[in-house]
């Protein structure tokens, strides 16, 4: 019994933290700057991408080509 509430503990302060270390990350996020040109391929990144994704430097098709390992050039 005394190991199901120990670790009923751990679990809630685990969720805690994770609460905190996101909102976290989100503040920081906010804070970002976007660029307004894609640092692969130099084209315009579109506003509403940089207001979804605040510090994004990359447009979304040299995103696409970084996440999968750069196999193809966009």
């Amino acid at each position: 019994m005394a190991d199901e509430v120990e670790l009923a503990s751990k679990y809630e302060s685990l969720e805690r933290i994770n609460g905190i270390s996101q909102a976290a990350r989100n503040m920081h996020k906010r804070s970002l700057v976007s660029l307004t040109h894609c640092l692969e391929c130099g084209e315009e990144i579109p506003k509403k991408r940089r207001q979804a994704e605040p510090g994004c430097e990359l447009c979304v098709k040299c995103k696409a080509w970084k996440e999968k390992g750069g196999a193809f050039w966009p």
